[in-house]
Formats: structure tokens, C-alpha cells, sequence
């Protein structure tokens, strides 16, 4: 994304694909600036499925994007 880009810029990008659950912009401490990526959440896979493969290649403010999966880890389960 974009170091300039601002929430609005990112969320209009990917609303079209569907319900946005959350969306995180990471700043730059330093410079106040966007890291360059940003974390979106949807309501669904296939929303979400959707806009990997409509915004992947495609360009925000003039740069291009990379659009992939992120996924947490489990929680790992405490034996007794």
C-alpha cells in the first residue's frame, strides 16, 4: 500500500468485494506514514476470496498491490 494511502483510499478499494469486518493500517512510528501493508478482515471466506483475486496486480495510488492470505496461528492447547 501505498505510504500515503489513508484508510478511506483502502477501504473504497476493497469494499466492493464484500463486507468489511476490520481493516488496520500500520503506521511508521517515525514517520507517520504507512508501513506499506494493511490488514482487511471480511465477514466471509468468499468475500474475502473475492478480493485476492480482483485486487491482486491491481494498482492504489498509483502502486501496484500484492494481495494475499494472512492467517494467526492456534492457540496452542495447555495438556494437563
Amino acid at each position: 500500500v501505498h505510504e500515503e494511502a489513508q484508510e478511506d483510499d483502502v477501504f473504497e478499494a476493497f469494499a466492493e468485494f464484500g463486507d468489511i469486518k476490520n481493516l488496520h493500517l500500520n503506521l511508521d512510528r517515525r514517520t507517520g506514514f504507512v508501513k506499506g501493508y494493511a490488514f482487511i478482515e471480511y465477514e466471509s471466506k468468499q468475500e474475502a476470496d473475492a478480493a485476492v483475486k480482483g485486487m491482486d496486480s491491481q494498482s492504489l495510488l498509483d502502486q501496484k498491490l500484492t494481495v494475499s492470505w494472512a492467517f494467526t496461528k492456534a492457540a496452542k492447547k495447555k495438556r494437563r
